[in-house]
């Protein structure tokens, strides 16, 4: 208290004696039943600790994760989408009771490395799934706009008017840059002269 009052002093706020009535500003000339130390530890203070730890329950709904997890068909059917809730409903409950090793992470990143150090990515095993599977995210998403670009580019050059599977392999070849920079021209050209003749 005393730190608050002299931050309110050097700054010229008013501090309000905490065993007088809290008036509101609405009304400045009714004084409420309540003292300011009341208002403000009470009505404030607690008010916004409900409101963070509504926040903090909202992030471990386990519901808005399932609904994640539905987005992977092929890693997540029926069974391993109610497997996955059950494990969800123990993993929160195990984070809830303060396992040290999960009390000052940074993001999903050190969530992957906290479950491998602590040895819970068996226990887990679909948890961490679904955690490996977010990390990928950006870098998938990256992939596929970055795959639209170079469509659109091969598109723009060839004024729309190749096929589907060309432009995949137009864009296999320019995706693969790396792997094609190896293969001389006089390796493609035998490549198509081996080739059984075809009708043009």
């Amino acid at each position: 208290m005393d730190g608050v009052s002299s931050f309110c002093a050097k700054h010229d706020i008013v501090v309000p004696n905490m065993e007088e009535f809290y008036i509101p500003e609405k009304s400045k000339r009714r004084p409420s039943t309540v003292t300011y130390s009341h208002h403000l530890r009470v009505d404030l203070f607690y008010s916004v600790i409900d409101l963070q730890l509504q926040e903090l329950n909202s992030r471990f709904d386990v519901e808005k994760i399932i609904t994640l997890a539905k987005y992977y068909p092929d890693e997540f059917g029926e069974l391993k989408l109610r497997d996955l809730s059950h494990q969800l409903d123990t993993f929160i409950l195990h984070m809830r009771r303060g396992d040290l090793r999960f009390s000052d992470l940074k993001g999903i990143g050190d969530l992957a490395k906290a479950l491998v150090e602590a040895n819970l990515a068996e226990s887990y095993s679909l948890v961490y799934l679904l955690v490996k599977l977010t990390l990928i995210l950006p870098i998938a998403t990256a992939t596929v706009e970055r795959a639209f670009s170079s469509m659109k580019y091969i598109k723009d050059e060839f004024h729309s008017s190749i096929s589907d599977t060309f432009l995949n392999d137009c864009l296999v070849c320019y995706f693969e840059k790396e792997v094609f920079i190896n293969v001389s021209n006089d390796a493609i050209i035998d490549h198509f002269q081996n080739m059984k003749a075809r009708r043009v």
